[in-house]
């Protein structure tokens, strides 16, 4: 089970967990402010956005060459950045934090 953080664009703190599928199905199953998903999760719409936590980047991973072609047409993309569809949820990612990107 991991205890995954987010934290949107009004502050507001989210903490939910899960053993299994992507972190944004967690949002979008939770409504999350400003995770949409509109893609369904297949890596083509960036409506999911996150900025991972500096400290936690190494847990999370960097994105793979689709996901950056992706993220390279995000204004207010870091090198944080990733889309929280392509972020499989495991243990490992016990108590992340992730910024939400959009409103």
């Amino acid at each position: 089970m991991a205890k995954i953080t987010f934290i949107t664009q009004s502050q507001e703190e989210i903490t939910l967990d899960d053993n299994s599928g992507s972190v944004m199905e967690l949002a979008t199953f939770h409504d999350v402010q400003g995770i949409e998903g509109n893609c369904g999760g297949v890596c083509s719409c960036a409506t999911c956005h996150v900025h991972v936590a500096p400290e936690d980047f190494d847990k999370v991973g960097k994105p793979d060459d689709m996901e950056t072609d992706i993220l390279e047409f995000e204004d207010n993309a870091t090198e944080f950045s990733r889309l929280s569809c392509q972020i499989e949820i495991t243990e490992e990612l016990d108590g992340i934090r992730l910024f939400v990107a959009n409103e």
